[in-house]
Formats: C-alpha cells, structure tokens, sequence
C-alpha cells in the first residue's frame, strides 16, 4: 500500500486511512501528508518533497 499524496511505501501496521463520503480511501503515512492534501488541497506532484 502507498501514500495517497507522496507515494511512499507504509509497512503493515502504519499509517491512516481516511475514507470520503462518497467512498474514496486515501491511505497517508504522516500527519504532514494528510494536513497538505485534505486542509490545504495540495497535489503530490506540484509538492518538491514527495516522490510523484
């Protein structure tokens, strides 16, 4: 399983998923990740750190 938003590989046991209204899944394997694409509405790829 990856990141939703940086693409990063999550072991077994790690991370959060967060699940929409409509029944998307997004998996994040930091609070960093999860804040910068549900509050602030970043893309992974526009964003210098990840690895899109």
């Amino acid at each position: 399983m990856k990141c939703s938003f940086c693409n990063q590989e999550l072991k077994p046991g790690t991370g959060v998923m967060f699940v929409r209204n409509d029944g998307k899944i997004f998996y994040f394997c930091s609070s960093k990740c999860e804040k910068n694409m549900l509050k602030l509405g970043r893309k992974g790829s526009k964003v210098k750190w990840t690895k899109k």
